[in-house]
């Protein structure tokens, strides 16, 4: 959007990775008070639609008339200003708002809830993935990273990422994955000589 490639107009607020402090809140509003702690996901949904009692809030059919889904600071996404703001405006704040524990100490995490992680998460959910599965990430940006990290806790036997940014690659070894570095020759055929010719189900990741 910054480059221009989409029809985001003039005085846009970007930004759908939202975290905060309460500040105010409406009568409409039950569960949070101010001064809580929130994360909020890059989708604005309303909750009670049919999509979103289904679990499939990103395709809420309430909060941006004509098209299904909503999301702060995107274009044809709804009136809904982003978070790289002092302040942001949180529609349906009970439904899309989630409260944190007090404390700051695991704030740094905390702001993958907004997109990243559940990203990741979802991608692997997605894929039909089954515990003691071997899973290849190919991309190991924040979000590959992210859906590896979600195989490897949801119970994959093993886990290759596929980069060639050193960084990257040494941070998919932290979280306990099998790093390949396709600029060192192919990725599959790495991966097979590791596995004996097996192959391993694949999950690739645009980030």
């Amino acid at each position: 959007m910054y480059e221009g490639r989409t029809a985001a107009q003039a005085g846009i607020v970007f930004g759908h990775e939202n975290m905060g402090i309460v500040d105010e809140v409406g009568t409409a509003v039950t569960l949070l008070k101010k001064g809580d702690r929130v994360v909020m996901p890059f989708n604005v949904a309303c909750g009670r639609c049919l999509n979103c009692e289904e679990g499939r809030s990103a395709f809420c059919k309430e909060v941006n008339p004509g098209f299904a889904g909503g999301a702060y600071g995107y274009v044809a996404m709804g009136p809904y200003p982003g978070g790289q703001a002092e302040y942001i405006r949180v529609p349906f704040a009970d439904f899309n708002a989630l409260k944190l524990p007090p404390g700051t100490e695991h704030e740094e995490d905390f702001a993958l809830l907004a997109d990243v992680f559940p990203t990741g998460w979802h991608g692997v959910q997605l894929s039909g993935f089954k515990p003691g599965e071997s899973v290849v990430v190919f991309g190991a940006g924040p979000v590959g990273l992210m859906a590896a990290y979600s195989a490897v806790i949801r119970g994959a036997s093993e886990v290759y990422v596929v980069d060639r940014v050193p960084e990257r690659l040494n941070k998919a070894k932290e979280i306990g994955c099998i790093p390949i570095d396709f600029s060192k020759g192919d990725a599959v055929q790495q991966i097979l000589n590791l596995r004996n010719g097996c192959v391993a189900f694949v999950f690739s990741s645009h980030t």
